[in-house]
């Protein structure tokens, strides 16, 4: 045995451990709850000089397996972490990986998947990977996740296949528990060896054509050598187990079970409730019941003759699944099991659970409940609550109708926008502008809001105040789609909501298509007479990062031309998860996945220009507004609305404070998004029908001060005052400047 260390860790801390000492190449990766701390953890061992591995945060999770992909085709060791939605998100790129026959290891931190969204543990997204040609290892420890990474990523390289290790989310990777690691990463590296690549990308005197167009008679040999791959996999498999634990001490086989040589009923079950039901089989083993308790390992390869050899004595057989294949009578792990049963002639009765859905806890008494069950059905939910007989539906607020919020605070009227008449440009044909009037601020008070104050936002938070904003100048009636983020997390815990108009969620890929889906049937029965005629106002909300994930969705929303509103509170981060860094946080900023340290001074590249971005798609109407600036930005939400009724897309984008991890003062939010408005890192202009104009010139306003004076202001950016940090601030302020002079450019010109 090597020489090991006792560490007090979670399943993420162990896993990121393991990547360090590992030493892999490459880590693509998109942050997604529960898996996000792996991400987290290696990026702080990075910034110390701990770790060597390149960190490519990708736009979404789909591209993040795409990263993965192309560094295994390199011939990198290559690792990725995901959870629930994420998984299913880069679904498509994980047959790639094992179909040409790329390894890498993956760790899946089991979440619900969505909808409703929920973001605890339980099993219904690795179930989805069962099918992609990857092996699958099953840890219920923190330790077995730790040892699993380091046989994982052996039996990948062995077999040539992607490999994945799942364990419980929130359970597993967040509990910290007492675990050995080896001390020495050379003790780990020297037992997985070299890399060895049989055939080379970079070989140019043999060049290699990866993933090509295949049809028959060659697909189904192709498919014939990924299963030979995984009938290799369970043959090594007791090879690597035995190898390792002559490594460490630690004995594995694909089945792990407690007390199941003489029990007469056996409960199954995966991930860490197998550590509860090993209390309530020595509780019912002291009143002389003789239980069992059985867990896999390895859910790809399937262990089937193995579980079959441990079953074959009990009388009864009880599977928890922690997922449901919905109408096949039972989640996957049952039906396999059943499966495997009939294969070996195991004719004992079998009861299935589907139990502990959404992270629903899991005790000791409801395992003594389980052994206990009656076998009349073959499948029963465990732990549903039923609802109230005779409960009617009440609407949580008045609604609010059309009399209630056309108020006439709006005058909208269009104008054309003539050249000037020594302009070279004057024969240009320019479209139509629109000339906004609003009442007085105290006038727009009495807009009723759409959103209740009743709503888990933290303090400071400036996602309700862009809101009120926003929709204080909106008279039509709103239908609201908000994307993931903590703009929905804190308004809608089901069973409340605090909105007073029709709301919609959907996942943060995919929310402007969406809404488009549903303005399209909205003018369709408008069309068709079923439902009133008259002007309705689709909005989309979107922030904490969903422009990056999202913007694929968006520009193609935006290219189509749909009547709706995007609305986008650029707080700088993905703040629901934790603040990692997203695509729009500034430059030298310090997130959980951009730390600073020795060998790293925060986030490494420019904040996204989303504005920018959206004005390239030529659609009719964008803008950036800040609460520090109610008027510009009312008179602009005002222009938005008109536009996103009659002529397409409009684009709205304001920063919106993040007291909690921009770490700053909650009181002095207001004064912190001024300070963004004056340095010009967050200009106030507008692009309507194709034209720039500024807003607002803080140099003409004498109020220009240097991008230094705001990032002093937040806690995220407050180091880079420090002089070792100066050639970044530097960086940084030319970056701002170029931008402004371009957009003061394009003001002054007629057409841009």
């Amino acid at each position: 045995m090597e020489n090991q260390i006792m560490e007090f860790a979670s399943g993420n801390e162990i896993a990121a451990i393991a990547v360090k000492q590992i030493g892999y190449d490459v880590m693509g990766y998109y942050p997604i709850t529960p898996s996000t701390q792996i991400a987290e953890n290696l990026d702080l061992m990075r910034a110390e000089g701990k770790t060597d591995i390149v960190m490519i945060a990708a736009e979404g999770e789909h591209s993040a397996a795409g990263i993965c992909y192309g560094a295994s085709v390199a011939g990198g060791r290559v690792f990725n972490a995901t959870s629930a939605n994420g998984l299913l998100y880069a679904l498509e790129q994980f047959p790639v990986q094992s179909g040409t026959r790329y390894p890498m290891v993956m760790n899946v931190a089991c979440r619900t998947v969505s909808g409703p969204l929920s973001i605890k543990g339980d099993h219904s997204d690795i179930m989805y990977l069962l099918n992609c040609g990857w092996p699958v290892f099953f840890a219920h420890s923190v330790q077995q996740v730790y040892d699993f990474n380091l046989i994982a990523l052996k039996l990948a390289e062995q077999v040539r296949l992607p490999v994945a290790v799942a364990y419980d989310g929130f359970f597993t990777s967040h509990q910290k528990r007492k675990c050995y690691r080896f001390e020495s990463d050379d003790v780990v590296r020297n037992y997985l060896g070299e890399k060895k690549e049989p055939h080379a990308l970079f070989d140019f005197e043999n060049p290699i054509t990866v993933g090509s167009y295949m049809n028959e008679p060659h697909l189904i040999n192709n498919r014939y050598q990924l299963h030979l791959a995984m009938k290799e996999a369970a043959r090594i498999l007791p090879e690597l187990f035995r190898e390792y634990e002559a490594l460490s001490g630690r004995s594995y086989e694909t089945c792990e079970t407690y007390q199941c040589e003489d029990a007469h009923t056996v409960l199954v079950m995966l991930g860490s409730s197998f550590d509860t039901a090993m209390v309530a089989v020595d509780k019912l083993r002291e009143s002389g019941e003789q239980a069992g308790v059985l867990t896999l390992t390895m859910l790809r390869p399937f262990p089937a003759e193995a579980v079959c050899q441990h079953l074959k004595h009990a009388e009864k057989i009880v599977i928890a699944d922690r997922q449901d294949s919905y109408g096949a009578t039972g989640g996957n792990l049952s039906l396999e099991i059943c499966a495997a049963l009939q294969k070996y002639g195991c004719t004992t009765k079998v009861k299935s659970f589907v139990y502990g859905l959404g992270g629903k806890d899991f005790y000791v008494d409801d395992a003594i409940e389980m052994f206990h069950a009656d076998f009349d059905d073959d499948l029963a939910y465990y732990g549903v609550e039923p609802g109230v007989p005779g409960n009617e539906r009440e609407n949580f607020f008045a609604p609010l109708t059309a009399d209630k919020t056309g108020l006439g605070l709006t005058s909208v009227t269009e104008q054309t926008s003539p050249a000037d008449s020594e302009s070279e440009t004057k024969s240009v044909d320019f479209p139509k502008e629109l000339k906004i009037e609003i009442g007085t601020l105290n006038a727009t008070t009495a807009m009723p809001k759409r959103i209740a104050p009743g709503h888990g936002a933290c303090p400071g938070c400036g996602i309700p105040v862009n809101l009120n904003l926003l929709l204080r100048v909106i008279e039509d009636p709103v239908v609201l789609l908000f994307q993931t983020g903590c703009g929905m997390i804190v308004t809608t815990a089901y069973p409340r909501t605090s909105f007073k108009v029709p709301y919609v969620h959907n996942l943060f890929q995919n929310g402007a298509a969406t809404l488009s889906g549903i303005a399209e049937v909205c003018y369709r029965k408008q069309e068709k007479g079923e439902i009133p005629k008259g002007d309705i106002v689709f909005i989309m909300v979107s922030g904490d990062g969903g422009m990056d994930i999202g913007m694929g969705s968006a520009l193609g929303t935006a290219l189509r031309g749909h009547r709706l509103m995007i609305f986008e509170y650029d707080n700088g981060g993905y703040m629901n998860t934790g603040y990692q860094l997203s695509y729009s946080t500034p430059k030298g900023a310090r997130s959980s996945t951009s730390h600073i340290g020795r060998e790293q001074f925060g986030k490494t590249f420019f904040h996204k220009d989303m504005a920018q971005i959206m004005a390239a798609a030529n659609i009719p109407y964008v803008a950036t507004v800040a609460e520090s600036n109610p008027a510009d930005f009312m008179k602009k939400a005002a222009k938005a609305a008109y536009y996103a009724k009659h002529d397409g897309l409009s684009y709205i984008k304001a920063i919106s404070a993040c007291p909690l991890n921009w770490n700053d003062t909650p009181a002095n939010e207001r004064k912190v998004i001024e300070t963004a408005v004056n340095c010009c890192y967050f200009p106030l202009y507008e692009v309507e029908q194709g034209k720039t104009r500024l807003s607002y010139n803080p140099e003409k306003a004498n109020k220009a001060i240097p991008v230094i004076e705001w990032l002093k202001m937040m806690g995220r950016t407050k180091h880079l005052a420090k002089e070792e940090y100066r050639d970044i601030v530097a960086d940084l302020q030319q970056e701002i400047d170029r931008r402004f002079l371009r957009l003061v450019a394009k003001s002054e010109h007629d057409f841009l």
